[in-house]
């Protein structure tokens, strides 16, 4: 039987948390165990270790906390959890996301095939469509979901092989860090578009801008230092993927105007403050309009 550990990133989540831990303690498996859900909270102030602690204690014995006593970066949490973590595949999500009871499951079938070796989810945003910003966060994760299908781009909630591995903590793109390792040692990552994943996207613009320039600027930096390629900067993909989501949403110019001049003046900043070589940071602003998901 395939065993599972989960990993929540969290840093001031007292809002999230609780949602987050049901939605774990609610996959249905078949042929795999979830044997731990480990969250690790780092140099959390709010509530977020205590209502985490009682959720154990009450709700679900598999939960665990991991105290960071400094906030240090999600690089750090995330060799915080794969250290401490038991299962031969680990799932990592953050505390802001709600997954479907099949998520696992979908996700974790693909590691039946010895050469996977990680697999990413859907994310799917629960923002209003009908508001330019949330046409924009929906747009943006609509594009990653279409170019997936193409070649796969992992990203807020991925799941992979323990083999032990650390990623440098001094810098974000913990991701396409996993990512690079997996594909060093030679394994497979895939994409499975059912496995469903709720996020909250940016609901102004400060937001939005503040959330796609600091992930550009870490994938910017994995080219620059590692020479690695991210799919979503690949102009193949992006044509492909932006021709497809055309076809279904041809009646808002407007709209994908808007978004499309959003996430342009984010990469042009992000491309700049790399080649000024500013640095990577491993520990960011919290983007506070993204931390209610409530479908």
């Amino acid at each position: 039987m395939l065993t599972i550990s989960a990993g929540v990133c969290a840093y001031n989540e007292e809002r999230n948390i609780l949602k987050c831990l049901r939605s774990l303690s609610s996959q249905k498996l078949a042929g795999k165990e979830l044997v731990e859900m480990l969250v690790v909270s780092s140099g959390s102030t709010d509530r977020t270790d205590e209502l985490v602690k009682e959720y154990a204690r009450d709700v679900d014995a598999r939960v665990r906390l991991i105290r960071q006593e400094k906030r240090e970066g999600k690089n750090s949490a995330v060799n915080a959890f794969i250290e401490a973590a038991k299962g031969e595949v680990l799932f990592l999500a953050n505390a802001d996301n709600v997954m479907r009871e099949d998520t696992f499951d979908l996700m974790a079938e693909h590691f039946l095939d010895p050469s996977t070796g990680m697999v990413g989810g859907h994310p799917v945003p629960v923002n209003d469509r009908s508001t330019f910003m949330g046409f924009a966060v929906h747009m943006l994760w609509d594009m990653h979901h279409r170019l997936s299908l193409i070649h796969p781009k992992v990203g807020e909630i991925v799941a992979f092989r323990n083999t032990g591995l650390r990623i440098p903590t001094g810098m974000g793109s913990d991701e396409d860090l996993i990512r690079r390792d997996m594909e060093n040692r030679g394994l497979k990552v895939r994409y499975e578009p059912s496995a469903m994943i709720y996020n909250r996207g940016p609901t102004t613009v400060e937001d939005f801008f503040e959330q796609r320039t600091r992930v550009n600027i870490g994938e910017r930096y994995m080219k620059r230092w590692f020479d690695y390629d991210i799919p979503t900067w690949d102009k193949r993909f992006l044509i492909n993927a932006y021709l497809s989501f055309l076809k279904d949403n041809a009646g808002h110019p407007l709209k994908m105007a808007w978004a499309m001049s959003l996430e342009a003046f984010a990469r042009v900043y992000a491309a700049l403050h790399v080649r000024l070589d500013k640095g990577d940071r491993a520990v960011w602003q919290v983007v506070q309009s993204t931390k209610d998901v409530q479908k």
